[in-house]
Order: structure tokens, then sequence, then C-alpha cells
């Protein structure tokens, strides 16, 4: 185990290495905390924290806090879930230093399906966001497809290493549909079946341009 923890913690350097040398250019730092508690065979108890910011830390882009409640329509599969998100951004203004800072209130339903294939573990989000900010509502679609494959071993379990990647689009339901797109590569350990880290480049694609987010992540699967 030590010597494939070393080997991710080696992997894991190379990653912030690259990321605090691209700080001389655009790329941003996103610190992400998933948490899934199960409350019994079906339901379960979703928690999240996101801190994003503009350069590796200390710089705040974004602060997302999002929670929820799920319900499992067969067993450890195909989740329904209604949830709540407080968002709090701090913009800069355009050609100066200044920020602008707002508040947004989300409701959101989701739907996820896992599927496995030999080592290939997929994920499908479906995600349905009532969001109001001040003097305005908007309406939005997200679809999420993500890839988990271990590396080392067979099953993503205790002492894996294993290389993720995502794509997630965003759909408008107004004018200007298309709001952005997020592709994702990177690597992760599990320390067990319960609890992994993963760290990786996310590039974000909006309509008149992009930017790169370096992703550090830790998620928490709970059993009741």
């Amino acid at each position: 185990m030590v010597n494939k923890l070393q080997s991710f913690c080696f992997l894991l350097v190379l990653f912030l290495t690259a990321n605090v040398n691209a700080q001389k250019t655009d790329t941003g730092n996103w610190f992400l905390y998933f948490g899934n508690q199960k409350i019994n065979n079906r339901w379960n108890w979703h928690n999240e924290v996101q801190y994003r910011n503009f350069n590796f830390a200390g710089d705040l882009e974004q602060l997302l806090l999002r929670t929820g409640i799920g319900y499992n329509l067969s067993e450890n599969n195909n989740n329904l879930l209604l949830g709540y998100a407080y968002i709090h951004s701090e913009p800069y203004v355009a050609g100066t230093d200044d920020k602008l800072e707002t508040d947004e209130h989300r409701i959101f339903q989701q739907f996820i399906s896992k599927q496995q294939f030999g080592r290939v573990h997929i994920q499908h989000r479906y995600r349905v966001e009532e969001r109001f900010l001040k003097d305005d509502f908007k309406l939005r679609l997200r679809y999420f497809l993500s890839l988990n494959v271990p590396v080392n071993k067979k099953t993503m379990d205790k002492n894996a290493i294993y290389a993720s990647a995502y794509n997630e689009i965003f759909i408008n339901t107004e004018q200007n549909q298309f709001d952005r797109n997020r592709l994702y590569g990177g690597i992760g350990y599990c320390f067990n079946q319960n609890f992994k880290v993963e760290a990786g480049i996310m590039s974000q694609m909006l309509a008149n341009n992009s930017r790169a987010q370096f992703q550090i992540m830790i998620f928490n699967s709970l059993p009741f």
C-alpha cells in the first residue's frame, strides 16, 4: 500500500508543480469536496463544497455550497435527487482589479445512473437548475458523463489508483443556448471503497473564451 500511495503522491506533486507554474498564465484552482451519506438502502443525503480561485489559492472566484436528498430507484443506482445550492461569486470587472460580488440561489433536480463494463465505471448525470439571481431568473440544463478506470487493480476498491475523465455540457433554455462545456482528465487514489482523492486539469469552454482549472477533489461516501 505504501508504494502505491507514494506513486500517487508523486503524480499529485507533478500536477501541483505544473499548476504553480501555470499561475503565470491564466490557470485557476478549484478545491472540491463531495459527500454522500446513506440514510438507508434507498435514501441518501448529498453535501458538497466547492472553493474556486482565480489562482492557486487566496483569490476567490466562487464559493459553492450544495446539498440535497436523493432516492435510489434500484439498489445503489438510478438516483433521483432534489437539492438546493448557494453560490457566492466575485468576478473581476473587465479591465480593472476591482471585483463585483454576487449571490445566487438554486433549486435543482437530477438523475444519476451508473454502469460498469469490465474495469470501466461510467456515470451519467442529468440535471435541471432553477437559478435565482438578483432581479433575474434562469433555467439551465446540464448533462455530465464521467469515466473512472482503475489502473493497478481490477476494481475501484482499497489502494486502487485510477484514471478519471469527464465532460459536462450546460444549455440555457433562453437565447444563447450554449452556456459552457467542461472537459476534465485526472488521476485518483482510493483509500477504501468510501474515501478517495483525485487531482486533474479541467478546461472550461465558454462561448467567447476558455480557461484551465486545476482541481483537487475529495470524495467521501459514508454507509448508514
